[in-house]
C-alpha cells in the first residue's frame, strides 16, 4: 500500500470512497426516472444526503466473496454499503423492477436480497428484526472463535421496537462482535425523533446495555470511517457489541410517495449545504488528494455503469405468474410433529 494520506487510507482508497458514494446516488437518481416511466414495482427509497454514512461505515469492514468475511445487514437507504459488499447495480435495478432475473426472481423488492458468500443480508420489513438476526450471526462468530464482525443498520424509528431492544440486549449480554449503526436521520416516516425518544443522543442508550457508543457526523465519510474503524477493531478484539450513531438528515420523504411536506423547507436547504458528496469532493481537491479531472472521470464512470445496468434490467422479462409457486410447495413428505400427533379432545380434563 502506498503512503496513507488520511484516516490511514491511501489515495486510491480515498477515491474509492468517492466512487461508491457517487454510484449510490446515480443509481437512485436513475431509479427516480424509471419510476416515473412506470418501471419500478413498489416503493422507491432514497438515501439522499446519507451516502457518506453507509459507505464510510461499510468501508471499515473486511469484505470477501468466499463466505469468510464480515457480515452486513443493510437498510433500504444503505445503497452504498450494499454496492461495497458486492451487490451489483444490475441486480439492484432488477430487484426494484421485479425482473425474473433478479436475485429473488421478482418475489421481493429493492435491497431485500442476500448473498452469504459476499456477506450481506437484506432487511426484512418489520423494523428492528435485523438486529436480532445479526445478533445470532455474530454469536456464531464468537462461539466458533472466528475473527469476524457483523454490522447492522437501523433508523432512529426502529430503535423504538421490541426487536431492536431484544436483539441489542442479547448481543450485548452474549458479547457478540456486532456493530449497531443507528441512522439518526431525524425522522421515522413523518414522526420526528423527539417523539420517539427522550434521549438527546442514541449514544446515551449504550450504557444501559453495557456497551460502548460513539457518535459521528454522518455526512463526513472520512469521519464515519474513522469512528466505525475503531468500533470494528474493538469488536474484533473481543470487546463485544458496539454502537455508532450517524447524525444526519433524511432529505427526501420516507419513500417517493411521501411528499415530505411536514418538514420545514429551510431546514432541508440547510442540510443541502452539508451534502456528503459535495463536501468530500471539495476536501479531496483542497487537500490535494485528487485532481478535478480524476474525480470527473470517476463520476462519468459511475454514470456510464449505472446507465448500462439500468438498460440491461429494463430489457429483461418479468417473472411468469406460475413461477411464484416454486419454492413454496414440496413433494417431500415430512412427519407430523408430535405436538400435532392427535387432535385435542375438548371433553378431556
Amino acid at each position: 500500500m502506498s503512503e496513507a494520506l488520511a484516516a490511514g487510507l491511501d489515495r486510491g482508497q480515498l477515491h474509492e470512497l468517492y466512487r461508491y458514494m457517487c454510484l449510490a446516488r446515480e443509481a437512485e437518481e436513475r431509479l427516480e426516472i424509471l419510476q416515473k416511466q412506470g418501471h419500478v414495482k413498489g416503493g422507491l427509497y432514497r438515501s439522499l444526503g446519507q451516502e457518506g454514512g453507509a459507505v464510510g461505515a461499510a468501508y471499515a469492514l473486511r469484505r470477501r466473496d468466499d463466505g469468510t468475511g464480515d457480515f452486513l445487514a443493510q437498510t433500504i437507504r444503505a445503497t452504498g454499503a450494499l454496492f461495497l459488499f458486492g451487490g451489483t447495480p444490475v441486480d439492484y435495478f432488477r430487484q426494484y423492477l421485479a425482473r425474473a432475473t433478479s436475485p429473488t426472481r421478482g418475489r421481493e423488492a429493492n435491497v431485500h436480497w442476500f448473498d452469504f458468500g459476499k456477506g450481506f443480508i437484506g432487511p426484512v420489513s418489520p423494523l428492528g428484526t435485523m438486529v436480532e438476526i445479526m445478533a445470532g450471526i455474530t454469536l456464531s462468530f464468537r462461539l466458533r472463535g472466528e475473527d469476524r464482525v457483523g454490522m447492522v443498520f437501523g433508523g432512529d424509528g426502529a430503535s423504538s421496537t421490541g426487536a431492536w431492544h431484544e436483539g441489542l440486549n442479547f448481543a450485548a449480554v452474549q458479547g457478540c462482535p456486532m456493530i449497531m449503526m443507528v441512522e439518526a436521520n431525524q425522522w421515522a416516516f413523518s414522526t420526528p425523533t423527539r417523539k420517539n425518544t427522550r434521549a438527546e443522543s442514541f449514544v446515551d442508550k449504550a450504557p444501559g446495555y453495557g456497551i460502548f457508543g460513539e457518535s459521528v457526523d454522518g455526512t463526513d465519510v472520512l469521519g464515519v470511517y474513522e469512528v466505525v474503524n475503531r468500533a470494528v477493531a474493538r469488536a474484533r478484539a473481543g470487546a463485544g457489541t458496539q454502537l455508532v450513531e450517524l447524525q444526519y438528515f433524511r432529505r427526501k420523504g420516507h419513500a417517493q410517495h411521501d411528499p415530505h411536506d411536514y418538514v420545514d423547507p429551510d431546514l432541508i436547504r440547510e442540510w443541502e449545504k452539508k451534502d456528503p458528496i459535495d463536501t468530500y469532493r471539495a476536501r479531496l481537491l483542497s487537500e490535494d488528494w485528487a485532481q478535478e479531472s480524476e474525480l470527473d472521470a470517476i463520476l462519468a464512470g459511475t454514470r456510464a455503469e449505472i446507465e448500462a445496468a439500468a438498460e440491461e434490467a429494463v430489457g429483461e422479462p418479468l417473472p411468469e405468474g406460475l413461477s411464484a409457486l416454486g419454492g413454496v410447495y414440496t413433494d417431500i413428505a415430512t412427519p407430523v410433529p408430535w405436538t400435532r400427533g392427535a387432535s385435542p379432545d375438548p371433553r378431556a380434563g
